[in-house]
């Protein structure tokens, strides 16, 4: 690329993650010319620092621990896992953090690429800056979408940066395991790859500053995931703060708030997000660099007509899949616009993302798994709805039982009791990864109480936990 260079399109997509993907098919399949901008590889943090390694790593952990409660296999998997293996395989699902596959469906769906870091300069303008140097400016003449997603925001603990913590990026893609790992926060990613790694042989010491682990789901879900942890041989420490960070001679070193001193050969910091906007021109229209972008339903960023803000930037649910979603309304909310076709934004409508207020699922692959859609108890109370929760052990479920031996799990349906429908589930246990759906089709779809009594769920599967939530409400 030459500095003259300037092209215009009707779309101008920041980033190439999953989320700008996302905006672009929907653009392009709606006939608008898209250009997509990526200064790292196409595809995003989802596919080579997060949701595709992470899980990779999980899988065989959660595999074996499946398996160890299966009579009459449970002896053949007592050993340790090949770790060796296990890396091979998650640097198979991040094709060896190549893009050559991404970008040929980029060029599939007729996208631009445009490899460089861009900028903001001024309204429906981005300057790329190219690996060479060279300069391109992009024009958009309906919108431009920020897609850049977020980074791992570290504490401002002096001295932090040359200890060399790892962050997720780190967590999920080191080539080697660790004989000693700390891992800070209680979070999705700091259970997940304590879950990881512990299983992989390091020694896994989890400080956690609040109270118990997954903080925003329901509280049982921290507390099994904790007992299975500290089952598993990891040091599951709450109320715990870290003080000060060193690295001496190759030691890490965490000294914590109670004067505990605490040595690994590395520290994992999964303790929150932070937006990557700030260093994307949004100063030349009149925002500022480093925020969160507020949206509205259609995505498009409040006072900005032309201005769309897709996935973890605006701050609404910083999930891959809830991105995605955002991705699709908006792709088709831009498109509607251009082309002076009606808006359907109301509630649920083809241009309204709201699922990110009451319908957001997640599943976090510990062992046991974790999974919830909607409100929490908590949650629904605090928004003012009169609701009821109703629990069930899931080691009652016929097939549960047939799943593993000794089965430990809970469930938990939140029903408001005005609509009679649902507000939130949440599921802890093995297996219950692949349940959440069926639960997101009720919130999402404000199926009444009255009409779920005829989903009949099959037997003898763990599913049937539905029959019994709803047998717990109707006797409550």
């Amino acid at each position: 690329m030459t500095e003259s260079e300037t092209h215009t399109y009707d779309v101008v997509v920041l980033g190439a993650g999953p989320v700008g993907e996302n905006v672009a098919d929907r653009t392009r399949a709606a006939g608008l010319t898209t250009a997509v901008v990526e200064s790292e590889l196409v595809g995003g943090e989802c596919s080579y620092w997060a949701c595709m390694p992470s899980k990779a790593l999980l899988r065989p952990a959660i595999a074996r621990a499946d398996a160890r409660r299966v009579p009459g296999l449970s002896q053949s998997v007592q050993g340790p896992l090949d770790a060796s293996a296990v890396l091979a395989h998650r640097d198979h699902y991040t094709s060896n953090w190549k893009d050559d596959g991404q970008v040929r469906w980029l060029d599939s769906i007729g996208a631009v690429l445009h490899r460089g870091h861009g900028r903001l300069a001024g309204p429906r303008t981005v300057t790329v800056t190219g690996p060479d140097g060279g300069e391109t400016v992009l024009t958009a003449r309906q919108a431009v979408a920020v897609c850049t997603g977020s980074r791992a925001a570290l504490p401002a603990l002096p001295g932090l940066d040359a200890v060399k913590p790892w962050t997720s990026r780190e967590a999920t893609s080191s080539k080697t395991v660790p004989g000693r790992l700390i891992v800070i926060g209680g979070g999705v990613v700091a259970t997940e790859m304590a879950t990881a790694w512990q299983a992989l042989g390091s020694q896994v010491t989890l400080l956690v500053r609040g109270k118990g682990l997954l903080p925003r789901m329901e509280p049982f879900a921290g507390e099994l995931i904790a007992e299975a942890l500290t089952e598993a041989g990891a040091d599951v420490r709450t109320g715990t703060s870290v003080e000060s960070v060193t690295r001496e001679n190759g030691t890490v070193v965490a000294v914590t708030d109670t004067g505990d001193r605490i040595e690994a050969d590395e520290i994992l910091f999964a303790t929150g997000r932070a937006p990557r906007t700030d260093d994307i021109g949004l100063e030349t229209i009149g925002l500022d660099p480093g925020s969160w972008l507020p949206v509205d339903d259609s995505l498009r960023v409040d006072g900005h007509d032309w201005l769309y803000a897709v996935g973890d930037v605006n701050h609404r649910a910083l999930l891959t899949h809830q991105g995605k979603y955002q991705a699709r309304i908006a792709g088709a909310a831009i498109a509607a616009r251009a082309t002076g076709e009606t808006l359907v934004a109301e509630p649920w409508g083809a241009h309204a993302a709201t699922a990110d207020h009451g319908a957001v699922p997640q599943v976090v692959f510990t062992d046991p798994e974790a999974a919830a859609v909607g409100l929490s108890l908590a949650e629904a109370e605090q928004a003012g709805h009169r609701v009821k929760a109703v629990d069930v052990d899931l080691s009652t479920v016929a097939g549960a039982g047939l799943y593993a031996d000794g089965y430990q799990g809970r469930a938990r349906m939140v029903v408001d009791l005005e609509a009679e429908a649902l507000r939130g589930v949440t599921l802890v246990g093995p297996g219950v990864g692949e349940l959440i759906h069926s639960a997101t089709v009720a919130v999402a779809g404000q199926v009444p109480v009255s009409r779920l009594w005829h989903a009949v769920p099959s037997y003898p599967t763990i599913s049937e936990v539905w029959l019994r939530l709803l047998e717990a409400y109707r006797d409550a």
